[in-house]
């Protein structure tokens, strides 16, 4: 499919939770786009991400020109979340009613949340709150799908694949598999093209 190019700079927000591959994805999403010529900027936090703590990446993604590597509080046009609770931070702050919200369903609970002293938000209740901030959202189950391959870090890739099938970026199939080649071994090219696929399935 011919993809459109965009004429005006798109602000997107990658976060998860460390050991996720959010870094890695975010690489491969920028790599992607600078191929096709656009001019990324990305710019990353870390909160004792080797711990499980937040991590988010802010990619501005222009036809023509350098922006800061910081999305502006409220300026965020897409959120894409390997975490729901981190996608529920990210909205609150950078959110608006415009937003798009894609976020892998399942649950990285917390220590606290584990031991007892702090509440993780129901399902149900994240929905809710994705339907009050946002535009549109899907919610995905890309650790099943990863699961499936015989890797859970693989949902960043199905997380990939489910972004490009909802058109929200001008990146597409091809544009994945000749940036994977450039960055994966041969032999890891497969499994991570299967996890793109499946990440596109389902988005309806």
């Amino acid at each position: 499919m011919k993809r459109t190019r965009q004429k005006e700079t798109k602000n997107l927000i990658l976060t998860g939770v460390g050991g996720q591959g959010n870094v890695m994805a975010s690489r491969t999403l920028a790599g992607m786009l600078v191929d096709a010529g656009y001019i990324v900027t990305i710019g990353e936090t870390f909160g004792m991400s080797q711990r499980g703590g937040s991590v988010m990446s802010h990619l501005r993604i222009s036809p023509d020109s350098v922006k800061s590597p910081q999305i502006p509080r409220g300026r965020a046009d897409v959120i894409v979340a390997l975490e729901p609770l981190e996608a529920l931070r990210v909205l609150t702050v950078y959110g608006n009613p415009q937003v798009c919200v894609l976020s892998n369903a399942r649950p990285v609970y917390p220590i606290g949340v584990i031991t007892g002293e702090l509440s993780y938000p129901s399902e149900d209740n994240i929905q809710v709150a994705f339907q009050q901030l946002s535009k549109a959202f899907w919610i995905i189950d890309a650790t099943s799908a990863a699961l499936a391959l015989g890797n859970p870090v693989l949902s960043n890739i199905v997380m990939i694949g489910a972004l490009a099938k909802t058109g929200f970026l001008p990146i597409d199939r091809r544009m994945f598999e000749k940036e994977i080649k450039k960055t994966l071994a041969a032999d890891k090219c497969a499994v991570n093209l299967k996890a793109y696929d499946a990440g596109g399935e389902m988005i309806k």
